[in-house]
């Protein structure tokens, strides 16, 4: 059954986002869009300047949607569907938009982990709106818009027409050293093509693979992940302890993959961006361990995870979505083609050298040792 999909409408303060809301509720050819809307404080300005109310529009008011409203925001989805259901409406695709404060971290780990929500939507993309009149200006205030902009698929360039040609490359450049991954457009008029907002998410079953591997977006990353000197590769021995993890196999004993980490510059150096890709399958174990040590050292750093698996003993691919602590249950695609079997990994981390990332990384090259431990 395929999921609804899901886009996160964020961006700071006065950046554009209701206005490219607004948009696509009248272009007719989006489909029948449910809307969800944050507004910090007690008065929903924000709905009030909608278009298009409709009564799929939910309006939650009691607080930023990032941290005060999260059991407000599964109600709202909650009771989208429960309509649904009931044939009262109709609806191809929801949006949230969030105020201009909002983190866009929890919202993910929401729709994840809420039982029910995680099997009927899908994350189609975090779209971030940016000013270009006072975007410089907001990332280099304060975090919440530089963290949101390294969260984003698709980076909304808004007011583009108000700066000179060269401020707008300038501040475009600097969104995409942020964010390498995500594609950046210019909006009109707060509008932007439907196709360059929608379908850049992490695809669900049904989806294909090179759909999979655009997601990830490996190459984008290549520049910011330089070359290390290789690391040893040691057997890590297989233990007969309990099942866990992502596959379900046999935790290994005695695995160490972070180091400590000393915090980063701030605001723009606090972000880091790696990829890695892996010509050999990968062993289910040694993924589980990985991720497993990786969430448990520096979890609430880990701003995105996105990952293209091939795994040994399985003859199809492997998607899998993290935020900070929370990992998506992988989604295994049933459409592939092709000769190639390579595995694709990017990390967006705050506060996390890039050579600690990339090193990590290396530890998925490690086979184990089929074998068991003493008791």
């Amino acid at each position: 059954m395929s999921r609804i999909p899901l886009t996160l409408i964020t961006g700071y303060l006065g950046a554009g986002k209701t206005t490219l809301l607004n948009a696509l509720l009248r272009d007719a050819s989006a489909g029948r869009i449910a809307v969800v809307v944050n507004e910090f404080g007690d008065v929903g300005l924000d709905h009030d300047l909608i278009i298009e109310t409709t009564e799929e529009t939910v309006l939650l008011s009691s607080g930023c949607i990032c941290c005060t409203v999260r059991g407000d925001l599964v109600q709202a989805l909650e009771g989208l569907f429960e309509k649904r259901s009931a044939g009262k409406l109709d609806f191809d695709r929801i949006v949230i938009e969030t105020t201009g404060l909002a983190d866009p971290a929890p919202i993910l780990h929401t729709l994840i982990v809420t039982p029910g929500l995680g099997m009927a939507l899908r994350m189609d993309g975090v779209i971030t709106v940016c000013d270009a009149v006072n975007g410089p200006a907001t990332l280099d205030a304060g975090f919440e818009s530089v963290q949101q902009v390294a969260m984003a698929d698709v980076l909304v360039l808004s007011k583009a027409d108000l700066v000179t040609p060269a401020q707008a490359e300038r501040f475009r450049a600097r969104l995409g050293a942020l964010a390498p991954g995500a594609r950046i457009i210019t909006a009109t008029r707060g509008a932007v093509p439907l196709t360059d907002l929608f379908g850049h998410g992490a695809p669900d079953m049904n989806g294909a693979l090179p759909e999979a591997e655009a997601w990830v977006n490996t190459p984008a990353y290549a520049l910011s992940s330089l070359p290390l000197a290789p690391l040893a590769k040691p057997l890590v021995p297989l233990s007969t302890g309990p099942t866990h993890g992502l596959f379900g196999l046999a935790q290994a004993k005695g695995a160490s993959l972070m180091a400590t980490i000393a915090p980063a510059a701030r605001h723009d150096d606090r972000i880091a961006s790696v990829s890695m890709v892996f010509d050999d399958t990968i062993h289910p174990m040694m993924l589980d361990i990985w991720m497993e040590t990786l969430i448990a050292a520096r979890g609430p750093d880990i701003l995105r995870l996105k990952a293209v698996i091939w795994a040994d003993g399985f003859d199809t691919p492997f998607v899998i979505h993290g935020v900070q602590h929370i990992i998506d249950p992988p989604i295994r695609l049933a459409r592939w083609s092709g000769e190639d079997r390579k595995s694709r990994v990017v990390i967006i981390g705050r506060d996390l050298p890039r050579d600690v990332l990339l090193e990590s990384l290396e530890v998925l090259k490690t086979r184990p040792m089929m074998q068991s431990l003493p008791t």
